[in-house]
C-alpha cells in the first residue's frame, strides 16, 4: 500500500521569501505528519496566479486546476491561515470558493471526488480569532466533501495589543506542539481508516 500523503496549503498574504508563521505551522503540522509515516509537501498560494470564480478552471493563467490536481492525490489537506481582522485571510477565503466547484465532481460511483479525504486547519495570529476560523474552515471544508478529525485544529494567538509573531518565537509553545501532535496522530488513523473503508456510494 502506498504510503499516506498530505498537502499543505499555505493562505499566507506575504509572497515567497518572505518569513510567514503560517508557513511555519504548516511546517510543523507536516513534520508531525511524517512522524506517523504521511509524507508531506506544500504550497504557499499567494505566489501563484488563483482566480476568483467557483469553477474548477477559470481559464487563462489560473494556476488552481494544478493545485486543484495535487488536492486530489492528496489524502490529507492542510489549509493554514493568518488571522487579519479576526477572520481568515482573504487567499484562504479564495481557496474555499474554488474547492466549492468539488459539489458538483463525482467518481464513477457518484460520490463527491474529496470523499475520503481528511483536511486539518492551523491558525496563527497576533490577534484573537482562532476559534471562529477554524469553525468557518470545517465548516465550508465538510460541506466540500472532507472529513474533519477528533482535534483537527492547531492555533496560537498572542496575547492582546502585542503585535508578536508566531516566527518570532524562541521556540514552540508546548502546548501548541501537543496540540500538533494530537492532530497528526488523529488525521494519519482517519486518513488511513478511509482508505480502507471508503464512504458508500449509497
Amino acid at each position: 500500500m502506498a504510503p499516506l500523503n498530505a498537502l499543505a496549503l499555505v493562505c499566507s498574504l506575504k509572497p515567497s521569501p518572505a518569513p510567514s508563521s503560517s508557513e511555519l505551522m504548516a511546517r510543523q503540522v507536516l513534520d508531525a505528519l511524517v512522524e506517523r509515516g504521511v509524507t508531506g509537501d506544500m504550497i504557499r498560494v499567494v505566489d501563484h496566479e488563483v482566480r476568483p470564480g467557483v469553477k474548477t478552471d477559470m481559464g487563462g493563467d489560473d494556476a488552481w486546476p494544478g493545485m486543484r490536481q495535487r488536492v486530489l492525490d492528496a489524502d490529507i489537506l492542510v489549509v493554514s491561515t493568518p488571522t487579519w481582522v479576526g477572520h481568515m485571510s482573504s487567499v484562504a477565503q479564495r481557496v474555499l470558493e474554488r474547492l466549492d466547484a468539488e459539489l458538483g465532481e463525482t467518481d464513477d460511483q457518484g460520490r463527491p471526488l474529496m470523499f475520503g479525504k481528511v483536511a486539518v486547519v492551523a491558525v496563527v495570529g497576533n490577534e484573537d480569532g482562532a476559534h471562529k476560523i477554524v469553525a468557518d474552515l470545517f465548516q465550508a471544508l465538510g460541506d466540500t466533501g472532507f472529513t474533519i478529525p477528533a482535534q483537527g485544529s492547531t492555533y496560537w494567538n498572542n496575547e492582546a495589543m502585542n503585535p508578536k509573531d508566531y516566527n518570532d518565537l524562541a521556540r514552540t509553545p508546548e502546548a501548541v506542539a501537543s496540540t500538533t501532535a494530537t492532530l497528526a496522530r488523529n488525521a494519519a488513523h482517519l486518513a488511513l481508516a478511509l482508505r480502507e473503508h471508503p464512504y458508500p456510494a449509497s
